[in-house]
């Protein structure tokens, strides 16, 4: 099945709100736009094809930013607890988080980005709420928060927008690699 994605979507529509939370949202959903136009007139095939010597996949790319942004907004909202101890991850642990960068069978590509689209709709209602940007939690127990410093609401944005940002990159190389097509130029 081919999905035919617009260039525009409903999710690159941030809600009505002004300031930095505005900047923040419309930031985001311009890096979600480009991530998301990557996959336009793919099968659920090529969407779960490794294109280069990495193990990732457009379709795995965008679960995989579904899913991050889904739990930093959870700790937006409930603060470490939101998160696992990295710290004491299993190798079943670690196996589900890399199959998250795949494609599974009964997956679609329809699928993977409603998923997607979902969670952006709630990012968006979640920081159009947000009374204050500096409301902050203690990240979670990982080796690579040392010190465990506290995250604000703005930083951990910043976060998901970089992660997104970072990923739509990846996602065009794979779908150069894939049949040529690229998101910009």
């Amino acid at each position: 099945m081919t999905v035919n994605q617009p260039t525009t979507d409903q999710s690159a529509e941030a809600p009505a709100v002004t300031g930095e939370h505005a900047d923040l949202l419309r930031t985001l959903a311009e890096h979600r736009r480009f991530l998301r136009f990557t996959t336009r007139d793919l099968t659920d095939e090529q969407a779960g094809l490794r294109t280069t010597k990495s193990a990732l996949c457009l379709g795995g790319l965008i679960k995989h930013v579904t899913s991050m942004e889904r739990t930093w907004v959870r700790f937006i909202l409930e603060g470490p607890s939101a998160m696992p101890d990295f710290t004491e991850m299993t190798e079943e642990d670690f196996a589900r988080r890399e199959a998250e960068f795949q494609m599974q069978p009964g997956e679609t590509l329809a699928g993977v980005l409603e998923a997607y689209a979902e969670v952006a709709r709630h990012t968006e209602e979640v920081v159009a709420g947000l009374p204050d940007l500096n409301a902050s939690w203690p990240l979670p127990k990982a080796p690579w928060f040392e010190g465990r410093p506290e995250w604000s609401a703005r930083r951990v944005l910043l976060h998901i927008l970089a992660e997104t940002a970072q990923h739509a990159g990846h996602a065009d190389i794979i779908r150069e690699s894939l049949d040529g097509a690229k998101t910009m130029g």
